[in-house]
């Protein structure tokens, strides 16, 4: 039985195995922000399993699957039975996160994501684990080598943008290692980049986060602009008008600089 990758989902098999063992060992069991390491790891569109195995192989973690494409998962069941009872036939970005990694209802507990993610929903996939930064302590994936980088990127740099610091802000993040187009089937028509995100000690920004979020997001919306005027639609106060950060560009300021920042978009002159 053979699963004919499909283009309406993104799908680009993997059949490089030395490269999806790389991908496995980089799981670290690194701890959550309780300090507890996780003992569960969700693959997201595991297709035929080739990093599967890999992650099977290690008795440290109970690992379980997710994936969209009926066809992959009739083959998991008939070809991979140590996932049995382990295989969710649904859509990663859909699903409730109460439900992940094992589909029981309401769970809290940590799990770590891994993956060699479709290009088309890399993104999506990213600010699904933010809204669940909490549980997921740490992700390795295979993006789309612009979207690693961009991830991975620090102020200053050009590929440095939305998702760079509103991830950053909860992760520490480090970009692994390219891979080649020829080892997938079908070969993409553009490099791979693999990333590893940890989640750092960070509980809570200073600041309020959906008002942090707007401030990036309006921030880089106009990036050749200075913050003063990409920020004239959030009304910024007098303070922040005065702040000289408004004369820097978004892609000049770290995740500090704009906590202050966001701050001071609302504070208000005392008398």
């Amino acid at each position: 039985m053979y699963v004919k990758p499909k283009k309406e989902l993104g799908q680009h098999f993997l059949k490089d195995l030395s490269i999806a063992q790389r991908i496995a060992e980089l799981l670290t069991m690194h701890p959550g922000v309780d300090g507890a390491p996780y003992t569960k790891v969700l693959e997201i569109g595991p297709g035929m399993g080739v990093l599967t195995q890999f992650l099977l192989q290690n008795t440290n973690i109970d690992t379980y699957v997710i994936e969209i494409d009926r066809e992959s998962v009739d083959y998991l069941k008939q070809h991979v039975p140590a996932l049995e009872g382990k295989i969710l036939g649904a859509d990663f970005l859909n699903i409730r996160p109460d439900l992940l990694p094992a589909k029981q209802a309401n769970s809290t507990e940590p799990f770590a994501v891994i993956g060699n993610f479709p290009y088309n929903i890399s993104t999506q996939i990213l600010f699904k684990v933010l809204d669940m930064r909490d549980r997921v302590p740490e992700v390795v994936g295979m993006f789309q080598r612009e979207v690693a980088q961009r991830v991975a990127s620090g102020p200053g740099n050009k590929d440095y943008g939305i998702l760079s610091v509103l991830l950053q802000a909860w992760y520490d993040i480090k970009y692994e290692f390219t891979v080649d187009p020829n080892v997938f089937n079908p070969p993409p028509k553009v490099f791979s980049g693999v990333i590893s995100l940890r989640r750092n000690k960070t509980t809570d920004l200073g600041c309020d986060v959906k008002r942090f979020t707007q401030v990036v997001k309006h921030g880089f919306s106009q990036r050749r602009k200075t913050l003063r005027n990409a920020l004239k639609p959030l009304l910024p106060s007098e303070i922040a008008l005065a702040s000289p950060l408004m004369d820097k560009r978004a892609e000049q300021l770290g995740v500090a600089q704009f906590v202050e920042l966001t701050l001071l978009m609302s504070e208000v002159v005392k008398e």
